[in-house]
């Protein structure tokens, strides 16, 4: 069958009418990277806690409902963005009841540890989450099973993991920082029996966000410089108050919207600290910035933007989900652009319907950088060189991830003449009220 829009949900495209600058205030809340995990975190102890400036999207509202799945009473507030999170009870979720949210979201796997400590097993279901390339799980149950979990593979709707005589500390070192990974032996060993190390580990800021509501929570957590984790298992942990971290990643979309289209946004709640690397390349490229208590305004001074050589790495580097909607400010940009890409191998799929539009961008399978890359010699286009600036013309795209459909979104506002933008919903994982956002910057949408 050809024409599978005939029957497309009308709510799920935005049509977009480009060449006009974004100018105005939005706010920012709380970070979709944090906020999911300091949701699941509560699970680990009887009692009431509170999560604030949480954003409306939908990744809450799935870890709501897993939570709820579980047994536990949760509030969300969306107004005001608080989150209230009542883990007294907690009970076996129905497997049939999980896998129906499993293809919305990638969380379910964290919940093991917790489920472990409150219950003495977890199930998890198959895992959902954007196409942009491997995310194994083997470094989460290679993790449980060092920490004293028994996981079997074999079960025909996902993974069964017990642990009948509890988790026990144990040494782990990750070949490659994952965040995942690391935020699964936080919160699997904060409760284990004796002492866990964890050595080559994320150190991203929602990571320390979440190990700051661990500590609320009674947990023993220390950091050194050589991105090692010792936790001390306590075996009591109680409910938290905690007020999320912003949101950097939708901080620097804007930001790149407003230099992509010319404009001048004010985002209300970004914060300097977990974006210098960010603002750094920003302002390399020609844009500027004006940073206030309230927060950062982000603006495109007039005359030519500059390309820039970027390489994306794990923090405190340039991080992944910052290059895709710089990407489409940088086909504006007065010359070569080079962008390396060393974190996910197939986070260049989001380019075709920008040279489709008129972007000219190659991809490359060799590192067009000098980062160490665990790509290198092998098959996949992870370097990227765009060439401009040239115009844009707007046409239909299908959103392809949540990170990639935002960077169409600034494709369609860039572009000369109207864009159906399809499968928006994926936005709505990530940007909370991004249509309304839009509107209040004085874009052409419907």
């Amino acid at each position: 069958m050809k024409e599978v829009r005939v029957t497309e949900d009308t709510e799920d495209v935005l049509h977009v009418v480009g060449g006009k600058p974004l100018e105005g205030t939005i706010k920012v809340r709380g970070a979709k990277n944090f906020v999911s995990k300091a949701m699941v975190a509560a699970l680990l102890a009887p009692g009431v806690s509170v999560l604030r400036n949480v954003p409306e999207i939908r990744d809450v509202h799935v870890v709501s409902d897993l939570l709820r799945l579980h047994g536990v009473e949760v509030d969300v507030d969306g107004h005001n963005g608080v989150v209230t999170i009542d883990a007294t009870h907690v009970q076996l979720a129905d497997v049939a009841d999980v896998d129906t949210l499993s293809g919305s979201s990638r969380i379910p796997i964290l919940f093991s540890g917790p489920l472990l400590h409150r219950l003495g097993e977890a199930f998890i279901p198959q895992l959902g989450g954007c196409n942009i390339g491997g995310r194994p799980i083997d470094f989460h149950l290679e993790t449980l099973r060092k920490l004293g979990a028994h996981v079997d593979k074999e079960h025909q709707d996902g993974i069964h993991i017990t642990a009948p005589d509890g988790l026990h500390g144990a040494k782990i070192h990750l070949p490659y920082p994952s965040v995942g990974a690391t935020e699964q032996t936080l919160l699997a060993a904060v409760q284990a029996e004796g002492r866990t190390e964890l050595s080559g580990a994320a150190t991203e800021p929602e990571i320390m966000d979440l190990v700051a509501v661990l500590q609320k929570m009674g947990a023993l957590i220390s950091v050194d410089v050589d991105r090692t984790f010792r936790v001390e298992g306590v075996k009591e942990l109680k409910g938290y108050t905690h007020t999320s971290l912003t949101d950097r990643i939708e901080s620097a979309s804007w930001a790149s919207a407003a230099l992509a289209t010319h404009g001048d946004i004010f985002v209300k709640g970004a914060t300097q600290p977990e974006m210098m690397t960010f603002l750094n390349v920003f302002r390399k490229i020609g844009g500027a910035f004006d940073i206030t208590d309230q927060g950062i305004r982000f603006w495109h001074p007039g005359g030519n933007l500059k390309p820039v050589a970027i390489e994306t790495d794990v923090h405190p580097g340039f991080m992944t989900d910052w290059q895709q909607p710089l990407v489409v400010a940088l086909t504006q940009a007065n010359g070569l652009s080079i962008v390396h890409e060393t974190v996910y191998e197939n986070r260049f799929g989001f380019t075709k319907p920008l040279v489709q539009m008129g972007a000219t961008i190659q991809l490359y399978r060799e590192c067009l950088g000098s980062l160490p890359c665990r790509f290198q010699q092998r098959n996949y286009k992870h370097s990227a060189v765009i060439f401009g600036p040239t115009p844009l013309e707007g046409r239909d795209i299908d959103v392809p991830d949540l990170r990639g459909g935002f960077s169409h979104l600034i494709a369609a506002l860039t572009a000369n003449g109207p864009s159906d933008v399809h499968g928006i919903s994926l936005i709505d994982r990530g940007y909370a009220d991004f249509r309304g956002k839009l509107e209040a910057l004085g874009a052409d949408i419907s």
